[in-house]
């Protein structure tokens, strides 16, 4: 399987997600998020979602799949690209209005802004799981090498450059997960 590395970063995003489904019910409910879990989600939407995992499909999947013949500027790879430019506007929306709600205590930018974040990453998950990976899959088994080996090193330089590694994400995830059951 050529991509389970990809495949292995959704479901650490979808971990987040369902934590940011979370935050947003007990923001709903008058619930105040501290800025230990918010924060966190900041930095894992911003530095894990959009600059490894988006790296790693940009620098490694979506050149592989070129070399297939699949075009990169129309088509499924040109709409990935589009979404992650997306992702990164959202994520940037989402850290300023948990910013101000962290100064002001007004949640519902932030309602708003977590909402609209997770329906699109959700889409875009969908449209990877189900279309994108799908395709890489037939396209890619036993045709270029070790593209697995080529994401896990996209991946090691990309958060090694902020200075974090895999399993801070994960740790991440987890402690997030753990501190949103204890705030509910």
């Amino acid at each position: 399987m050529p991509i389970h590395s990809l495949k292995k970063d959704h479901d650490l995003i979808e971990k987040v997600l369902k934590s940011m489904e979370t935050t947003l019910e007990l923001l709903k409910n008058g619930k105040r998020i501290p800025e230990a879990i918010l924060m966190p989600i900041i930095d894992f939407s911003k530095n894990f979602t959009n600059v490894c995992h988006h790296g790693k499909e940009e620098d490694s999947l979506f050149p592989a799949l070129e070399k297939t013949g699949m075009p990169k500027n129309m088509g499924p790879i040109a709409v990935m690209i589009m979404e992650h430019e997306i992702t990164k506007k959202l994520s940037d929306r989402l850290e300023n209005s948990a910013k101000k709600y962290l100064e002001n205590g007004d949640s519902d930018k932030l309602q708003f802004d977590i909402n609209e974040y997770i329906e699109h990453v959700k889409q875009h998950l969908w449209k990877e799981n189900n279309r994108l990976f799908v395709m890489a899959e037939m396209r890619l088994d036993g045709k270029l090498g070790n593209i697995e080996e080529e994401l896990n090193h996209v991946e090691n330089s990309k958060l090694s450059k902020i200075g974090k590694n895999r399993i801070h994400y994960e740790n991440i995830a987890k402690k997030i997960s753990k501190d949103l059951s204890e705030n509910d």
